[in-house]
């Protein structure tokens, strides 16, 4: 829908065609490079967090990772989305362009079969444009995951903190009030950087057809044509 937002009326339309089109398998391509993605991300992104909290740290001058406030530790969340967005990034590209190879096929863009692996697209992208292929995207990649991490670590963190008792600290919150707060920093990420998103996977799947012109370009293109009905 993102990248061919005029071949569906919505997200049913999209969901019902697909499902007649593929049955199941259409409904679930593209899930062994999502899974991959979100492990070694969120992998990657909690392994460096600490690292940059304690960059975060003596930046502002303090004795203790316990002093930071809930926007500085939401600053040290968006410097080790920098770090996780070069894990992101080559499992994204090839997510996206497995969900969206049928339109990509419908639309003349490419010669892949309909039906692909996962190895299958890595293959092509390395036939086509080596190993830098993998990184196409990563500008866009890293302009929506490094402001949507400090989005969601303070919404994370606001919210923890919104939840502690008078007397208490965070780490006194319970499993309840924490899968809360991480909803919240999730609806937090996607609210703040959902139309960057869209001009990211735009760019990670046509390239497949040629390269694609940047970010800013891209997103200008897509107001022009479109206005700011792709991004609902």
């Amino acid at each position: 829908m993102q990248t061919f937002p005029t071949m569906y009326r919505g997200f049913m339309d999209c969901s019902m065609k697909t499902y007649r089109q593929d049955g199941l398998y259409g409904l679930y391509q593209g899930t062994t490079p999502a899974l991959l993605a979100n492990v070694a991300e969120n992998a990657v992104l909690f392994a460096c967090y600490g690292f940059c909290q304690q960059l975060t740290r003596r930046l502002f001058g303090m004795e203790s990772v316990s002093e930071l406030s809930d926007l500085q530790n939401a600053t040290a969340g968006s410097f080790a989305s920098v770090f996780s967005s070069l894990v992101l990034c080559p499992t994204e590209l090839v997510k996206c362009r497995m969900q969206a190879m049928h339109e990509m096929k419908v639309s003349g863009k490419t010669s892949l079969a309909r039906r692909v692996s996962t190895w299958s697209i890595v293959k092509d992208i390395l036939k086509t444009d080596g190993p830098q292929g993998l990184f196409q995207g990563l500008t866009s990649t890293w302009l929506r995951e490094v402001p949507g991490y400090f989005f969601f670590f303070g919404g994370y963190e606001i919210s923890r903190t919104f939840f502690t008792k008078p007397g208490h600290t965070k780490e006194d919150l319970g499993a309840a009030p924490l899968v809360v707060c991480g909803g919240i920093g999730g609806a937090f990420f996607w609210l703040a950087v959902y139309p960057i998103d869209s001009v990211k996977s735009r760019i990670q799947v046509l390239s497949m057809a040629g390269k694609q012109a940047g970010f800013l370009v891209s997103f200008i293109n897509i107001i022009r044509t479109e206005g700011e009905s792709v991004h609902n």
